[in-house]
């Protein structure tokens, strides 16, 4: 543990922080604050933080700035750390690459220079990892709103074809939802919404869906007016009914219902959806959440994964079902959600 003068749980607690503070990288807002804490930490001077490009942000005063520029650029090209007390230049490196360089002033021991090197370097790596995740939920979420079923897509044109003469004005109708529900795919997403727009694009999916099976299908859809204006991630709710759709009222005989429920339920909004058709065996929804499900049961897997990702464990997707009984799908958010939309 780096050794100062301060209380064990208060140097832990304050290494905590700037691990949190330096995850966004050397050009972070939060940058200088964490530079103060280390400065603190390890009774240095000044404390600086340089990214690839030589671009440097510094705590306190070094003692000579001019010889910041040559020591970073001899760090960047070594595995050691370069120049002399009372100004030292430590190379970063973040998943065995070359990630920045941290500089610090003052008679600072080797081994509390080793060891603030350390923490700074595994933040970076925590922020890289982070980052990296987050990008490829973006890039999901395009794959996502971009992926209409070919075979929805024929059936759903197939049906609007053969009401033209006989119903022209039901065919116009439908021709509309059809323009929405395919805008509303391909549109560029924010990455969050709310409950009232998603509720209107799968209404004119399940328009268009009731208009290809005919009277197989019934829809009860029943929302409080307290949970429209509620956050979610985009493209949650449309798979859950897509799938109670797709899998399991089209392969049974008959006809079957599919029914929506979102309300308040204390500081949560819970959002169901419900189908009374072939259902499923328990172990399958189990191996799809955990991601090891077949290409045509991906949906529910990116529900799951993106509720837990953006509001943590207790908010993944919960599947109840059996063979023969149906399933339900259940989707519960936080009500309250500050910051989350512009």
């Amino acid at each position: 543990m780096i050794q100062t003068s301060r209380d064990p749980s208060a140097t832990l607690a304050a290494a905590r922080r700037i691990s949190g503070e330096i995850q966004g990288g050397t050009g972070s807002a939060r940058t200088r604050r964490a530079l103060r804490r280390i400065r603190r930490l390890v009774d240095a001077d000044a404390a600086g933080l340089a990214d690839l490009s030589g671009n440097l942000v510094w705590s306190g005063i070094p003692p000579d700035p001019g010889q910041s520029g040559p020591l970073i650029e001899e760090a960047l090209h070594h595995q050691s750390p370069q120049g002399k007390s009372p100004l030292v230049a430590i190379p970063l490196h973040v998943r065995h690459e070359p990630g920045g360089v941290l500089l610090l002033a003052g008679p600072v021991p080797a081994a509390a220079v080793r060891e603030i090197a350390a923490l700074v370097e595994q933040a970076l790596e925590r922020g890289k990892l982070e980052a990296s995740a987050n990008e490829a939920a973006r890039a999901e979420l395009r794959a996502l709103s971009a992926e209409i079923s070919p075979h929805f897509v024929y059936n759903a044109l197939t049906v609007i074809a053969s009401l033209v003469k006989s119903e022209p004005d039901r065919a116009r109708e439908l021709v509309l939802d059809f323009a929405d529900y395919t805008r509303h795919s391909f549109a560029k997403h924010h990455e969050y919404t709310v409950l009232a727009d998603e509720f209107h694009a799968i209404e004119t999916y399940l328009a268009l869906q009731q208009a290809v099976l005919g009277d197989r299908l019934h829809v009860q859809v029943l929302i409080a007016p307290e949970v429209l204006a509620v956050a979610i991630p985009q493209l949650v709710l449309e798979p859950l009914v897509e799938n109670a759709i797709r899998h399991g009222i089209e392969p049974r005989a008959g006809t079957g219902t599919v029914k929506i429920r979102g309300e308040a339920e204390g500081d949560d909004c819970v959002i169901s959806v419900e189908d009374d058709g072939v259902g499923m065996d328990p172990a399958s929804v189990r191996a799809i959440l955990a991601g090891r499900g077949n290409a045509q049961s991906v949906g529910l897997a990116n529900v799951d994964r993106r509720l837990r990702a953006v509001f943590g464990p207790w908010y993944g997707l919960v599947v109840e079902t059996a063979p023969g009984a149906g399933t339900k799908a259940i989707v519960r958010v936080p009500r309250a959600q500050p910051g989350v939309l512009p």
